[in-house]
């Protein structure tokens, strides 16, 4: 299935870009960037709970910007300006619209609400649709989410409450997201690229 200008050197069109993180709460199945200084923010503020078999010791916030610390072979801040750069290089419009998704959401008793493997592929759905106008979603202080009747979850045995959970947004574990980011950006001190303090403080201001 594999696109035959895969290794053209001219490139190819980029429609969606995706980030991700394991989180049990707070980040919702998927949130869409308002543009892309957002989308930036929200690669830069990628987090996951440790595994057992990652280090040793589970349920740890550690924050991974772009899943790219292991990767990354000069300062991150100056890598998060490299990213916001590509605004100045070229038509907005032509820019990737950005994503984040959370597939290891849990509920209060430890259990998952989304069964994920295949089913990821109707949050992709969701995503195509989106790029193409079709796909409803709500405006939320934290990004763009799906209506909960936006997503197809024909033959899928899920809850509306569990729904819901997934499609909307936790102002309070939001509020606590926000410190633990600026948190993280204080490492990278005159390396953070202004724009993304910005994003911070605006969704602060959001938040209330």
């Amino acid at each position: 299935m594999i696109d035959p200008d895969w290794q053209n050197p001219e490139g190819v069109p980029l429609s969606a870009i995706l980030f991700g993180g394991r989180r049990p709460s707070t980040i919702p199945l998927v949130n869409e960037a308002f543009d892309w200084e957002h989308g930036v923010f929200m690669g830069s503020a990628c987090g996951s709970e440790t595994t057992a078999a990652a280090i040793g010791q589970a349920g740890v916030l550690r924050r991974d910007p772009f899943a790219m610390l292991p990767f990354c072979g000069y300062n991150m801040g100056d890598y998060f300006a490299h990213w916001l750069s590509f605004a100045k290089k070229t038509d907005r419009a032509k820019l990737p619209k950005v994503y984040f998704v959370n597939w290891f959401r849990k509920s209060a008793d430890g259990k998952f609400l989304w069964p994920g493997y295949g089913d990821n592929s109707r949050v992709l759905k969701w995503i195509c649709e989106r790029i193409a106008g079709t796909g409803k979603a709500q405006q939320t202080p934290i990004g763009n989410l799906p209506t909960p009747d936006a997503l197809d979850l024909s033959g899928l045995n899920i809850s509306a409450e569990d729904v819901t959970t997934l499609t909307s947004m936790d102002k309070d574990g939001w509020k606590k997201e926000i410190e633990d980011v600026a948190a993280n950006y204080a490492k990278f001190g005159s390396h953070l690229p202004t724009a993304l303090g910005k994003e911070l403080d605006e969704l602060r201001k959001r938040l209330g």
